[in-house]
């Protein structure tokens, strides 16, 4: 019974998070913070069940980890989204503006429908994106700091270095007319899987749920530590079925997670990790000038 209460959790939880938003009380709906609360709510969750079911206990999560995770939810949630909003969002909305780009008929389509239309064009502009920053030198820097996390938790899904979380923000979703309500259910519904897919959570959905949707078993094998090439798979961070669509997709699953040694980053490491090249050149540059003034 509780094997299959548990594998019926991230389904579930999916859908009362569609029922909220189209069904919500108008106050909360159309508070520009809700999707803020949402988010925290099913986070907070997803983290309850981390400890009543875990998945593997190497994966624990710690007061250190909590801390870190912790962090890039809150830069997430305020600096990355007002450098998404800003050099994005605004400027999209700006050049939809100036070409008279009308999408009304998204107003006008069944709530359900609309959601799924910010979820299709969310996620397929972050699989190229992510699958790009696998097959590119100097994005995947920006990429890499996540995959040198060495345990899977529900607010890994948050951590990067600042370069790779605002690349990885992006989307079109601007440039259609649809309601905050939809906007919101899509971006929560994303959230909730996403944050299934990184969780230490003994939760295996239906087949027909994993059909569409990203589990811990696709995402743990993106992150596994074989080696950097076998990561270069299951690249959709909520949709999987897009993997399957594009050729990209692999069945298996991963219990140890990281890269290279496995090293630990720190927060400052992740942050400075893409300029590492030019740290190091500076640092020879320095070394050879004290070796030639001695």
């Amino acid at each position: 019974m509780t094997k299959t209460v548990f594998n019926l959790l991230p389904p579930a939880t999916v859908a009362a998070v569609v029922l909220f938003w189209a069904f919500g009380p108008a106050d909360w709906i159309n508070s520009p913070w809700s999707i803020l609360a949402a988010t925290a709510v099913t986070t907070a969750f997803v983290l309850a069940l981390e400890w009543i079911h875990e998945r593997h206990a190497a994966w624990r999560l710690n007061l250190r980890e909590f801390g870190t995770d912790l962090f890039y939810m809150v830069l997430g949630s305020t600096a990355i989204a007002w450098a998404t909003s800003t050099f994005a969002e605004a400027p999209l909305k700006a050049i939809k503006q100036a070409l008279g780009i009308h999408t009304e008929w998204a107003m006008h389509v069944p709530f359900v429908l609309q959601v799924v239309l910010v979820i299709l064009v969310v996620e397929v502009g972050q699989y190229w994106m992510h699958r790009l920053m696998h097959n590119n030198a100097f994005v995947w820097s920006t990429h890499a700091p996540h995959h040198h996390i060495t345990q899977l938790n529900a607010m890994k899904g948050y951590v990067g270095n600042p370069i790779e979380l605002f690349l990885i923000s992006l989307s079109l979703v601007a440039l259609f007319d649809l309601p905050q309500a939809a906007i919101f259910c899509g971006f929560n519904v994303l959230g909730v899987v996403s944050t299934f897919a990184h969780a230490n959570v003994r939760a295996d959905p239906p087949r027909w749920y994993a059909l569409f949707f990203t589990t811990i078993q696709n995402h743990s094998l993106h992150h596994t530590a074989l080696s950097y090439e076998d990561t270069r798979c299951n690249y959709a961070n909520s949709l999987i079925l897009l993997d399957r669509l594009f050729g990209t997709y692999r069945e298996g699953e991963s219990a140890v997670v990281g890269q290279d040694d496995r090293k630990r980053l720190t927060i400052l490491e992740q942050m400075v990790f893409p300029a590492r090249p030019v740290i190091a050149r500076m640092a020879e540059k320095q070394r050879k000038s004290a070796s030639v003034a001695n």
